[in-house]
């Protein structure tokens, strides 16, 4: 017969047994609520940025738009070579005059109200476009749309960053450049299929879809908590993180940090070229520089010309760089937060070297009537391997650093520099592609390969890699080494 204390163990151990059975359902319970509850707080964050890209599409539909309405409006209006090239060119002028106003905007009426802002002259440029009669209006639409692209390819990624979670910063970010390529190849195929006017219209669904989200999306908790808005911050970091999200440790970090700010003078164009500033800028600005001298603007504004050049057909040509920029920029965006910034860069500064190589060896072969059959595939296979190496990194990661490396008080200031530097290198690398392929078209691509292998040296030695930092804690470490 059991003795009273060997009783008591027998209960007590049916007790941890019984409690063990209730504890295990409870514990994997709470493990799916917990899982459901983070997954859950990523749905704003999700919609936020969808919204948002809906500029990086509009950025991309009036980049593409000129390519296949060429043939068409020349014919229509009566058009000149010179009038249609100040029609395609004047984009550039409006973006950077979009450029020097975004940061400003974006830091004085906030990134929901520079987007929207952005979307109301992209409208306005359309319509003008699509009831153009004559040269004038159809510039003035050209100008407003350009404008509107300068202060997107600010404050989508930008906002974008100031919204997402540290693990998800790089990924979110770089859909930017994603959607900017998804707006390109868009208009290059459906505009082989409407009418110039019916693709201005067109233009106005993801503006529309913009406007309307804007409504619906929270404003970037770092700009609130910047202009001294306390409880709109707290309400906007909870919509964006989920209402039981524990936001504490968060929103103590951004405000710290906003209070050394708050010591710090209003930073003007000048003071970037301070000691503290000066990394940041070397590294926005100088991958800007490589990203357009590199040759980008004159191989997507003449792709077309290119393909003709080398006896491939055009159409065929221009499809197939279309869609391969956009599945190897959706690659890029699954890579970047798993790969890292720095070794992303250096791949694709890389591909693009040989990309360049090749074609201009194509081009080498076609001019001393060498390898006649085999020059135009060679042409193709170079175009293909560069907009795909660039699409994989070049093409998204400026971008994405821009939006990282600047601390918030000279955002406005820097971020304006950098588009700036960026638009006026589109147009110069537009500007000047017919006249350095007129001079030499192997040239024209080893002077791009030589420019993109100073890039990667640049990346070598001067870019940081930023993956899985937060904002504060990138923008520490950057200016203060």
């Amino acid at each position: 017969m059991a003795t009273s204390k060997q009783q008591d163990d027998i209960e007590q151990s049916e007790n941890r047994v019984n409690e063990d059975h209730i504890r295990a359902p409870l514990i994997t319970q709470t493990n799916t609520r917990v899982t459901e509850a983070k997954r859950q707080d990523r749905c704003m964050v999700y919609l936020s940025t969808f919204i948002a890209v809906c500029g990086s599409f509009t950025f991309g539909s009036c980049a593409g738009y000129s390519s296949p309405t060429q043939s068409a409006i020349r014919e229509d209006l009566n058009f000149s070579i010179a009038e249609f090239s100040l029609f395609g060119s004047i984009l550039t002028f409006g973006a950077m005059i979009g450029a020097i106003t975004s940061g400003p905007i974006a830091d004085y009426i906030g990134r929901k109200g520079a987007m929207r802002m952005s979307s109301a002259f992209c409208v306005a440029g359309w319509l003008a476009i699509y009831y153009a009669q004559g040269a004038l209006s159809l510039d003035i639409g050209r100008l407003a749309t350009g404008y509107g692209m300068g202060v997107f390819s600010y404050v989508v990624p930008v906002f974008i960053a100031e919204i997402s979670t540290t693990d998800l910063r790089g990924a979110l970010t770089s859909i930017h450049q994603l959607m900017i390529s998804a707006g390109v190849s868009v208009s290059f195929i459906i505009g082989t299929m409407l009418t110039w006017r019916a693709l201005a219209l067109a233009g106005l669904v993801p503006c529309a879809i913009l406007l309307f989200g804007l409504f619906i999306i929270p404003e970037s908790p770092r700009w609130l908590a910047k202009i001294g808005h306390q409880k709109e911050f707290e309400i906007a970091l909870r919509r964006l993180r989920g209402k039981d999200a524990d936001i504490s440790e968060e929103a103590a970090e951004i405000q710290d940090y906003m209070k050394t700010l708050e010591k710090l003078p209003k930073a003007n164009l000048f003071d970037l070229f301070q000691r503290r500033y000066l990394r940041s800028v070397i590294v926005g600005v100088g991958l800007m520089v490589f990203k357009e001298f590199g040759g980008l603007s004159g191989i997507i504004f003449y792709t077309s010309s290119i393909f003709e050049s080398s006896g491939f057909p055009s159409e065929i040509g221009t499809i197939i760089f279309s869609i391969m920029k956009v599945c190897i920029t959706a690659l890029g965006t699954t890579l970047i937060d798993r790969v890292g910034r720095k070794p992303l860069l250096l791949v694709s500064a890389t591909g693009v070297v040989i990309g360049c190589i090749l074609t201009g060896t194509s081009f080498y072969l076609k001019g001393h009537e060498i390898a006649i059959k085999e020059a135009p595939i060679l042409v193709v296979i170079g175009i293909l391997v560069y907009i795909g190496s660039f699409s994989v990194g070049m093409g998204i990661i400026p971008w994405v650093m821009m939006s990282e490396i600047y601390p918030i008080n000279v955002k406005g200031a820097a971020g304006s520099l950098t588009t700036v530097v960026k638009w006026f290198g589109a147009w110069v690398c537009s500007y000047t592609f017919n006249f350095l392929m007129t001079w030499s078209s192997f040239g024209t691509f080893i002077l791009y390969a030589a420019v993109n292998a100073l890039c990667i040296l640049f990346v070598i030695k001067i870019v940081p890699e930023t993956k899985g930092r937060t904002l504060e804690q990138i923008q520490a470490a950057i200016n203060t080494s």
